[in-house]
């Protein structure tokens, strides 16, 4: 066996380039890291995290585009809260709960970013009846012009309800509560910038709460709402985020039993997150709910590399390595497998970027942010630090355990042999197979009603099963654009396809009904002829629709703007499932196709349900091809690293397989595609293909030195193999715990992750060297034209192993 060298006689200008950069500089890379650490840390202080209700739309979306087109004559059916005040007096005809109802509307009206031209309410005059009568049509505001209340008062406000029509809508079927409707700017009016929807959220709690206690109880649904109860979640977040660091520490120090190592390789990955969150911070970005779980990723991810390299000097030191050469010659052995691994999961989350979502690209960014980081913290700056610090001569000792590697032997070891290597890709094929079939049943957006993003028991879950329940029209709103040049919306024909089209969409299964000032307009036409059931028709006479219309406009402004060229179909559906919104669409873009002409358009899509529609068609484009071109790096980059296409199947079959039973187990969890879970397998994919790099590349370089599959496969294993195994279930471990968190996309998240873990950990230490029995078994023969190996070339403690 050649000696060890040890720091003295450790030839200082060897290596590569780059190793000299580094290690010839080394107190100069830590000044330059520390330095950094502090300006990033105190930058990362001032980020925030806000949300857009625009940042959730896919920007190119035709859907969206004719929405933002026309945003200004469709007020209400973009961003807005839903406000039900419920009384636990008795009914709202109560002068204390009318009164308490007074203040609430009265405070939420001032809201900063409120759209106060249409907010309603029994309370705001905007909300009229209209009757007619031997003399003509009467009508006023519903909330009596004189309320005192007195009981005379009272009844006058109970007949009002019934006349304008509110039962269902602005006021509860059991008449116990009432709804404020408050529609949102989509910006300030005086800075032009985004309306802070968490302040809106925080302005609604305070009066929530301050309103607890006076026999009313508040119900608040709507984007604003939602949002700002995921930001309050955030807190937990960082919680299970401090949790899953702590138990990545604790197994990373039972595995290794060296407090210092330990220490450095949480430290790293926690310095990435720092630099992470500091650049996010410069570029002007914020983190969103969504993005807000990419700290962890990041460290994760860390954690993984910087074992790798810490368990390469421990065992270089174990063999009697000074720590400054350990420290090089690991550097030298995984740098390029660790870049490229790292360069695989920032393509993971650089195809993100082709969804033109805002919210998923802001993910995307910041994830490729944190990628880029580690190959400095966890690559570089942690094998430097080690090369000071070194580790524990009882922990450098026990890497080298006969022990520990015959275990791993036994386990592993026989998928090297034809007969494993076949059981285990029969198995594998087994469950590809029965994944891929059951994966044909994933969908694409939500499979349960409410907020998907939000645990079922949440409370905003809760005061959307209230509405649901107690209102006849749902907040799930489908809005169809209906655009003509000015004054047509109030011709014959624009009134009658429009009314075509709301019967078409009322005969559809998920829909309870719809308005316009097509069905509106029957109305009030036969108002205007004392109420005559055989005048409730769209009149061909222009005088009788203008007239009709005119009374629309003042009931329900934002049912048509004020040029009488846009004017909305609204469908009001029983949830916002995935095959509901599908249906809408599908029947919406088959009327269009045929009734469509140079005078009236009808376009996709406006309302909560509409845009929803946008989001799942962007989701549904995205998700194949994202995983195409994730694969397509993956594979360049692998093809690059090993030069061999063998090599590439070998690492690429596994990722594939762990793709397919994701999102067969996404079925079975009742869990769809969409902007929250869209990033999980993708993450997969780049994550995942770290454990194959860093296992393959050993296992090559030994085979091109002329050892056999075994003899190679059996010092991968025993040099990088046992922190893949140990790396795998301590994440898997780490984030399984979010399955208990209250926020549903992350606990969706971490079930997703934890088994994703865990499978490219088994798919790389079972499929690689089962699929290399067959398809790597000669690389060294080929190589060097050998019939046998030789047998010193399988030696692990030569200092250049295996350089």
């Amino acid at each position: 066996m050649p000696d060890i060298p040890t720091r003295e006689d450790f030839a200082a200008d060897s290596g590569s380039r780059v190793e000299r950069l580094i290690f010839n500089h080394r107190r100069l890379i830590v000044a330059i890291c520390l330095l950094l650490t502090l300006i990033l840390g105190l930058e990362a202080t001032r980020l925030t995290v806000s949300a857009s209700f625009e940042k959730m739309m896919p920007q190119s979306s035709a859907f969206i585009r004719n929405y933002l087109d026309n945003a200004s004559a469709l007020r209400g059916l973009g961003n807005s809260v839903r406000i039900v005040v419920e009384s636990e007096r008795g009914d709202i005809y109560d002068p204390a709960y009318l009164n308490t109802l007074r203040e609430i509307n009265d405070k939420i009206y001032t809201i900063r970013g409120v759209d106060r031209s249409f907010v309603k309410s029994i309370w705001m005059p905007v909300v009229r009846w209209i009757e007619v009568t031997p003399d003509g049509f009467q009508g006023g505001p519903v909330m009596p012009e004189s309320y005192d209340g007195s009981t005379g008062s009272i009844s006058q406000l109970r007949a009002n309800v019934a006349r304008a029509g509110l039962i269902g809508s602005l006021v509860a079927n059991d008449q116990r509560s009432s709804m404020i409707f408050v529609p949102l700017l989509e910006h300030y009016a005086d800075s032009g910038k985004p309306i802070d929807v968490r302040e809106v959220h925080r302005e609604l709690d305070k009066i929530r709460a301050a309103y607890a206690s006076q026999q009313v109880k508040i119900h608040v649904i709507g984007f604003a709402q939602l949002v700002g109860d995921l930001i309050d979640g955030i807190l937990q977040i960082a919680l299970y985020f401090l949790a899953a660091a702590v138990i990545a520490g604790l197994v990373i120090f039972a595995y290794t039993r060296c407090a210092r190592s330990t220490a450095l390789v949480i430290y790293c990955s926690i310095t990435a997150v720092v630099w992470q969150l500091g650049i996010v911070r410069l570029l002007g970005a914020d983190l969103d709910p969504y993005s807000i779980l990419v700290p962890f990723l990041v460290f994760a991810i860390g954690v993984s590399h910087g074992a790798q390299k810490m368990n390469g000097i421990m065992q270089d030191i174990g063999r009697g390595m000074h720590r400054y050469v350990a420290a090089r010659f690991t550097f030298r052995r995984l740098f390029l497998a660790g870049l490229t691994a790292l360069l695989a999961d920032a393509v993971g989350f650089g195809v993100l970027g082709i969804i033109d979502i805002p919210a998923i690209r802001g993910l995307a960014l910041a994830a490729g942010i944190g990628v880029a980081v580690l190959i400095i913290t966890n690559l570089v700056l942690l094998p430097v630090l080690l090369s000071y610090t070194g580790v524990s001569t009882s922990a450098a000792a026990r890497s080298l355990h006969a022990g520990s590697q015959q275990t791993y032997a036994r386990l592993f070891m026989p998928f090297c042999r034809p007969r494993g290597a076949a059981i285990a890709l029969f198995v594998a094929a087994a469950l590809a197979l029965g994944g891929l079939a059951l994966s044909t049943r994933l969908q694409i957006g939500d499979i349960n009603p409410g907020a998907p993003e939000l645990s079922a028991d949440s409370r905003y879950n809760r005061d959307n099963a209230y509405v649901t329940n107690h209102y006849q029209l749902s907040t799930d709103q489908f809005a169809v654009i209906v655009k003509t040049p000015p004054g047509g919306i109030g011709t014959y024909k624009t009134l009658q396809e429009m009314d075509r089209l709301e019967e078409a969409l009322r005969d559809l299964p998920g829909v309870q009904t719809t308005t316009s000032v097509a069905s509106l307009a029957r109305r009030y036409t036969a108002a205007g002829f004392e109420g005559d059931p055989r005048w409730m028709t769209i009149s061909r006479d222009p005088f009788t629709v203008s007239d009709a219309l005119n009374s629309v406009y003042v009931a329900h402004p934002e049912l048509l703007n004020g040029d009488r060229s846009v004017a909305p179909i609204v469908a009001f559906l029983t949830d916002h499932k995935a095959q509901t919104l599908e249906r809408v669409v599908k029947t919406v873009e088959a009327f269009a196709a045929h009734h469509d002409d140079p005078d009236r358009r009808f376009l996709l899509a406006a309302g909560s349900a509409g845009i929803e529609a946008a989001t799942n068609l962007a989701v549904e484009k995205a998700n194949r091809s994202m995983l195409l071109l994730v694969y397509a790096a993956v594979i360049v980059l692998c093809f690059i690293t090993f030069r061999s296409w063998r090599a590439v199947v070998v690492a690429v079959v596994p990722l594939v397989i762990t793709s397919i039973l994701c999102e067969a187990l996404m079925v079975m969890l009742g869990i769809g595609v969409k902007v929250a879970t869209l990033p999980v397998t993708a993450l997969g994919v780049g994550i995942g293909v770290d454990y194959a790099l860093y296992l393959l590349s050993i296992q090559l370089s030994l085979q091109r030195r002329g050892c056999s599959l075994e003899e190679a496969y059996a010092s991968a294993l025993a040099f990088t193999g046992k922190v893949i195994a140990l790396i795998g279930i301590t994440l898997a471990a780490a984030v399984v715990t979010w399955a208990w968190s209250p926020i549903k996309f992350q606990a969706d998240m971490g079930i997703l992750l934890a088994f994703m873990f865990l499978w490219n950990m088994l798919g790389a230490l079972i499929l690689v060297p089962a699929l290399s029995c067959f398809l790597l078994q000669n690389v060294g023969v080929a190589k060097r034209g050998l019939t046998q190996a030789p047998k010193e070339a399988v030696r692990v403690d030569r200092p250049g192993y295996p350089a």
